[in-house]
């Protein structure tokens, strides 16, 4: 599955539009990296523990969106775009969409 975030994928052409595809998910970390997250955010640096969660959330989101379109019988998904939220403290909420299509052979 071609995944691009232009409207048109370099060298080929779109053959139909099927339909906007996405996925999203709301991700959490347990407590005890919670705990360190917050730590982390007293005191400066990177906060992996918050980085993994969201990473991993992304994965979900792109695999449910691109799992879509290959229901619809889509060959790529273009015009991807992502967009995240905070539902509270120590969880994302993380959405991509996108128009799957059909490209000419």
């Amino acid at each position: 599955m071609i995944v691009v975030n232009t409207e048109h994928i370099a060298g080929m052409e779109i053959e139909k539009h099927l339909g906007i595809v996405s996925g999203n998910t709301v991700q959490a970390k347990h407590i005890g990296k919670d705990i360190v997250g917050g730590l982390r955010g007293l005191v400066g640096g990177k906060m992996k523990e918050y980085e993994e969660m969201f990473n991993e959330a992304r994965d979900i989101a792109e695999k449910e969106m691109i799992s879509q379109a290959e229901n619809l019988g889509a060959d790529a998904i273009v015009n991807v775009r992502y967009t995240s939220s905070s539902i509270m403290s120590g969880s994302s909420e993380v959405m991509v969409y996108g128009t799957a299509v059909k490209l000419k052979e």
